[in-house]
């Protein structure tokens, strides 16, 4: 099969298009679609620790295809699916390759009514997203203004279409100039420059400005974020692109009954997950995502833009068709 393969060098880590064996596992899959999440272009570019199997390996959290081989009753060949997390493309063979193994009780069905393109143009980032409005929605904030960091980034796009779907009057964060109308289209009523939520208030608690907040930067943003977020707000914490360290108080918490909801999509459990993807594709159908920008790169395309996505250089979505 062809296949994306990483090799460490003494110059560091080296990505290129190769010919290799394919994997064995309980369940193969022909797989003919991934996406490029942001942690895709760390392990890529070796920017970032992701990568915790031996080299060569193949990177690639995402993919979508059809089953050729099952030992599980659960699935058989022909079934199209779904495959996010569970260490993929970190600990064993992700999806840029042709060819994919994995566990029955990891891949979630292709939801009805979508191609296997249109999944990717989602991926662990829609995903993720869509696990973050269920955590504010489970905290109680299912109105007012929220406020979306990373915005023009995967996570952040769909956040944004997602909750202003839902009602919500949506303020959109980002360093990105060009990203300001795609983002207003998919939806947010402000935009705003990251830096306006980079710098934490003076005093523990600041002016309380959002009812929830979707937050895939960390660092210093999402100490902001928590301590200017309403009386029993919620902020969503699901990305460290700005720094993993958290420097803030018990104020928002003891004061105004803050919630700090963590997502893990990578070992979200199977029912969450099926909850997660059908809601996904029932907005999609009800139209929230038109707006949605979504680029198409082949295989040998992915060690460029996995430079891109790391310098912040990509709005939307990126599907690699294989």
């Amino acid at each position: 099969m062809r296949a994306l393969l990483l090799r460490e060098t003494p110059e560091g880590v080296a990505a290129a298009v190769e010919t290799v064996d394919p994997p064995d596992g309980e369940v193969r899959v022909a797989v003919s679609h991934s996406s490029l999440n942001y942690k895709d272009g760390l392990a890529v570019t070796g920017r970032g620790k992701i990568v915790r199997a031996p080299f060569p390996f193949v990177p690639g959290i995402d993919l979508a295809g059809t089953v050729t081989h099952s030992a599980s009753d659960r699935w058989a060949a022909g079934d199209a699916v779904v495959l996010t997390g569970w260490g993929t493309g970190e600990d064993r063979w992700g999806g840029f390759a042709e060819q994919a193994a994995a566990s029955a009780d990891h891949l979630v069905a292709l939801p009805d009514g979508w191609t296997a393109a249109r999944a990717m143009a989602f991926g662990t980032a829609g995903f993720t997203a869509m696990l973050s409005v269920m955590a504010l929605e489970r905290a109680g904030v299912t109105e007012g203004p929220v406020v979306v960091t990373g915005a023009s980034g995967g996570v952040g796009s769909v956040a944004v279409a997602l909750l202003a779907h839902a009602g919500y009057e949506v303020t959109a964060s980002t360093g990105t100039e060009s990203a300001h109308d795609a983002l207003r289209a998919l939806g947010a009523a402000h935009v705003v420059h990251r830096d306006a939520l980079s710098t934490p208030p003076a005093n523990p608690m600041g002016r309380a400005a959002w009812a929830g907040a979707v937050d895939s930067v960390g660092g210093s943003t999402l100490a902001t974020l928590l301590a200017t977020t309403h009386r029993r707000g919620c902020v969503a914490a699901c990305g460290l692109a700005g720094g993993h360290d958290l420097q803030t108080t018990v104020f928002p918490f003891i004061l105004r009954g803050v919630t700090l909801a963590g997502i893990d999509s990578n070992t979200s459990p199977p029912d969450e997950r099926e909850t997660a993807w059908a809601r996904l594709a029932a907005a999609d159908a009800a139209g929230a995502f038109e707006a949605l920008a979504v680029e198409t790169i082949a295989l040998e395309d992915v060690p460029a833009w996995s430079d891109r996505i790391v310098r912040g250089q990509t709005v939307g979505r990126v599907v690699v068709a294989l």
